[in-house]
């Protein structure tokens, strides 16, 4: 089959564009650094690792609320998420200023990649075998914890999940989080957003907010002093990188890029970077090429 070969500039990217908007925004990081861009790439003809390169582009979904992994600021994006998207691009030979994000809040993951909206989500996106129905994954890239963030000092004395079998708990609609209260009895007030839960949380509407524990530790750090983790997870939750299901080679050649990430540094410093101001550098979980 024939093979296609496009040399590429290494880029140093430097000025991202500072406007954002709710349906995309290129560029995006803040003030951390872009990863290296491939020189020299080789693909096979007809993948979409081949047309993605000659375009010179790729659109992902991420979350623009989330602190430490996809927050949009003044120049964009940032946050660990964004990171690992730009170390993907790179391996592709596309700079970090020709990634455009597009908002993906919980309930339009899948839709974006069965419309072709988007070519990747990586948007603190749990794997799991319903959503693997319609999409395919990469990854694992981290493995997360559902937890529950409280006001501060813990007036309801909290300690875990039990506590709050009965009462009312926000997280976010069309969320595995969601669905796991859910599950353990739980009433839920379902939002589109966690940052909108917190509001709630301050009036007493709801006694806890819940998602995965990276999250709650973000919002945590956003408004310090108002709330806190309970520490005390739950679930397991492995972020995956949603792609379009039945592209095998795609799947396998970001699975690739993640696996020398995790042996070169650069995952540990995509990590340092953003999330790693808050929470410890973990251990790189397995991935999963099922």
């Amino acid at each position: 089959m024939r093979i296609t070969k496009y040399a590429l500039v290494i880029a140093a990217v430097g000025a991202l564009a500072l406007s954002a908007c709710a349906s995309g925004s290129p560029g995006g990081g803040g003030e951390t650094a872009a990863p290296e861009v491939a020189a020299e790439t080789t693909f096979e003809a007809g993948t979409t690792m081949a047309k993605l390169n000659e375009a010179g582009k790729i659109t992902i979904g991420t979350k623009f609320d989330q602190p430490l992994f996809g927050l949009n600021g003044p120049n964009g994006p940032e946050g660990f998420d964004v990171e690992i998207g730009k170390l993907i691009a790179g391996k592709l030979g596309i700079p970090a200023d020709k990634i455009e994000w597009k908002e993906a809040v919980s309930a339009n993951r899948e839709p974006f990649i069965e419309n072709g909206e988007v070519d990747l989500v990586i948007a603190t996106y749990t794997i799991n075998d319903k959503r693997k129905e319609v999409v395919d994954f990469a990854g694992p890239y981290y493995v997360a914890g559902q937890d529950l963030l409280v006001l501060s000092g813990n007036p309801d004395g909290i300690k875990g999940i039990d506590d709050v079998k009965g009462k009312k708990v926000c997280s976010v609609t069309g969320s595995t989080s969601e669905q796991n209260l859910k599950d353990a009895g739980v009433e839920v007030l379902a939002t589109d957003t966690y940052s909108n839960c917190l509001e709630p949380l301050r009036s007493g509407e709801v006694v806890a907010v819940s998602t995965d524990n990276v999250i709650l530790a973000g919002l945590a750090d956003q408004n310090e002093g108002q709330f806190e983790v309970i520490d005390n997870p739950f679930t397991e939750e492995p972020y995956g990188i949603g792609l379009k299901k039945g592209d095998d080679d795609f799947r396998a050649f970001i699975n690739d890029t993640l696996e020398e990430s995790f042996k070169d540094g650069a995952w540990a410093k995509a990590w340092e970077s953003t999330a790693g101001k808050v929470l410890a550098t973990p251990t790189p979980p397995t991935i999963d090429r099922y």
